[in-house]
This record gives structure tokens, C-alpha cells and sequence, in this order.
């Protein structure tokens, strides 16, 4: 009986663990990015800062970056890769300390559940390189819901004023 036992208490814990690894897969899903560079090669093209920040998952300080306060009409693209990101209609004023947007433009970003810091939020991710771009939060004041805040570091802004 013992013998019994023990054998159903192997496979039960044998399957409970194959359970865990499962979901853990469905949550992770490996991502392959069209660009896809050697650690050296990111560091040789950013700044330190930028590459701490597109790279390494960090944040600027608030209110320190320069697209925070800033409304021109363009487009906000990756300063990883330069794919299109954000439309500049899409952007407001949040108060955050960081620029902010209602929405991407669609299927230009990768969302990854992130519970660092001892809390759960949704990272932002370049679809084409993996570059951190920041956090989308349920708490903007539009239409969407939505208030993407983005580390200036992690963009570049290209103006839609054309010189004749």
C-alpha cells in the first residue's frame, strides 16, 4: 500500500510541474525580432543612457526627457532601429513626468507582462527591434483607456514639416 502510494504521489507531483512549465511557456512566448544585434554592436550605436534604457529595461528620471513637453506634428519613431512608433495626434499631456500616448500605431509594438519591481504591468517593446520603450497603464484620460508612457531616451522624432 505504501508502495502505492508513493508511485501516485511521484506522478501527481511529476504532472503538476509539467503543468507549471506549460503555462509558464504560454506566457513567454519566444519572440524573434527583425533586428536582432550582439549586446556590443547595441552598445557601439546608443549612448550609455539609451542603452540602458532600450537594452537593460531601464527608466529616466521624470520630467527630464525631451519629448516630455513636446507637441510638434510627426512621428515618434525607435531610436533602436527607427520604426515608427507613435503618431504625434496620439500624444498628451499627462502630468506623468514622461511622454504619453493614447495608442501605437498598430504592430509597431510588443506587449510583455513585467513584474519587476514588485508590481504587475505591461513592458512596451519595439516589434521590429525589442527595444524597451516603457509601460502602457489602464489609467488615460482618452477614449482608449490606455496612457502610453514611453522614456524619451528609447525615441527620436521625425518632424512632418517638409522643406520645399
Amino acid at each position: 500500500m505504501y508502495f502505492k502510494l508513493h508511485i501516485f504521489g511521484l506522478v501527481f507531483f511529476s504532472f503538476t510541474l509539467l503543468n507549471c512549465q506549460t503555462q509558464i511557456d504560454k506566457q513567454e512566448p519566444k519572440i524573434t525580432y527583425k533586428v536582432n544585434k550582439s549586446e556590443e554592436e547595441w552598445k557601439e550605436e546608443l549612448s550609455p543612457e539609451e542603452f540602458e534604457i532600450l537594452r537593460n529595461k531601464g527608466t529616466e528620471r521624470p520630467h527630464t526627457g525631451i519629448y516630455n513637453m513636446h507637441f510638434e506634428d510627426g512621428v515618434y519613431e525607435c531610436k533602436a532601429c527607427g520604426q515608427p512608433l507613435f503618431k504625434s495626434d496620439s500624444k498628451f499631456m499627462s502630468d506623468c513626468g514622461w511622454p504619453s500616448y493614447e495608442g501605437a500605431i498598430p504592430g509597431a509594438i510588443v506587449y510583455k507582462k513585467d513584474t519587476s519591481l514588485g508590481m504587475i504591468r505591461t513592458e512596451i517593446l519595439c516589434s521590429n527591434c525589442g527595444g524597451h520603450q516603457g509601460h502602457v497603464f489602464d489609467d488615460g484620460p482618452t477614449a482608449t483607456g490606455k496612457r502610453y508612457c514611453v522614456n524619451s531616451a528609447s525615441i527620436n522624432f521625425i518632424n512632418n514639416k517638409r522643406n520645399d
